[in-house]
């Protein structure tokens, strides 16, 4: 059960984040190299090119992650402003005007060696980070400790279901134990990976019919991204405001007017609210661990 003073800890928090405007949303892969943070990072294209400031927080430890994808050459990590007393803006990294990447993986999957204090300063820097942006993704990890496996049934979470067999195959198998494990009930699908429409058609009614059947789990479809263009390796920060390739533009940019449809006020503030209250929680639920 979290402690009186973590309760505390995440309602100074809640007063601290009550910004109308800012919205969070979780993006997963069943596995590494499923596209994931492609989409990520060609969701925060789309945006950008609707003038909104993106900050990017990126969970991904592999050599793969957004802030390497973009080549911004990541030196350190949100962990650092606590334990080596550095600014948020020396570890916060640009890969445009619009759009910022914070690496958070260390952080992440550190909150158990930390005492209240610290954590309660790490959390308060990544609070700080998020002032001037009005939409944060999150590139989420599926092992260790994630923001993906605190979400609340009604938050935002994008599956992105890799077209292949083993996509489809992993893809599946994470949906089984989210559902099971943290009891999601519905999650957002993109269909990544496919030659068209017709072909993403059939894949997403396959897994909504098997998981409706057997799990009991609602699907949304919010499109699909063709199998070529920004999502190819040569994908580059200089790219990043470009449209390398229409189709997939479009693509995107029609997500990013599906995840982000007009809500009300009152509704959007509770998101950043949310996450930083989850990872509070979550962090007092860990078993405490020495560390060498």
């Amino acid at each position: 059960m979290p402690s009186e003073h973590t309760s505390d800890q995440a309602e100074g928090l809640r007063r601290l984040l009550l910004r109308p405007s800012l919205r969070v949303i979780t993006v997963v892969g069943a596995q590494d190299g499923m596209g994931a943070t492609s989409v990520v990072t060609g969701l925060a294209q789309a945006l950008a090119r609707q003038d909104k400031q993106v900050l990017i927080l990126d969970e991904n430890l592999s050599s793969e992650n957004v802030a390497n994808r973009l080549q911004l050459k990541p030196r350190y990590d949100l962990l650092n402003t606590v334990r080596d007393h550095m600014r948020v803006r020396e570890v916060l990294l640009h890969a445009s005007a619009r759009v910022h990447v914070l690496p958070v993986a260390r952080a992440m999957q550190s909150l158990a060696t930390l005492d209240d204090e610290t954590g309660a300063r790490l959390l308060d820097t990544l609070n700080s980070a998020t002032y001037g942006m009005d939409i944060v993704l999150v590139d989420a990890a599926t092992s260790g400790h994630s923001v993906c496996t605190t979400l609340q049934a009604d938050e935002p979470l994008l599956l992105v279901l890799d077209g292949t067999p083993e996509g489809i195959t992993a893809s599946y198998a994470l949906l089984k134990q989210m559902a099971l494990q943290h009891g999601r009930q519905r999650f957002d699908i993109l269909v990544n990976k496919v030659q068209d429409e017709a072909e993403a058609g059939r894949i997403y009614d396959n897994m909504e019919s098997a998981a409706r059947r057997y799990l009991a789990v609602k699907l949304h479809y919010l499109g699909h991204v063709p199998r070529p263009g920004m999502m190819g390796a040569n994908f580059r920060a200089d790219h990043l405001l470009q449209a390398a390739d229409a189709q997939t533009a479009h693509a995107f940019a029609g997500l990013a007017a599906r995840l982000l449809p007009p809500e009300r006020a009152e509704e959007n503030h509770k998101a950043l609210d949310n996450l930083m209250a989850r990872m509070a929680l979550q962090k007092s639920a860990m078993p405490r661990r020495k560390v060498a």
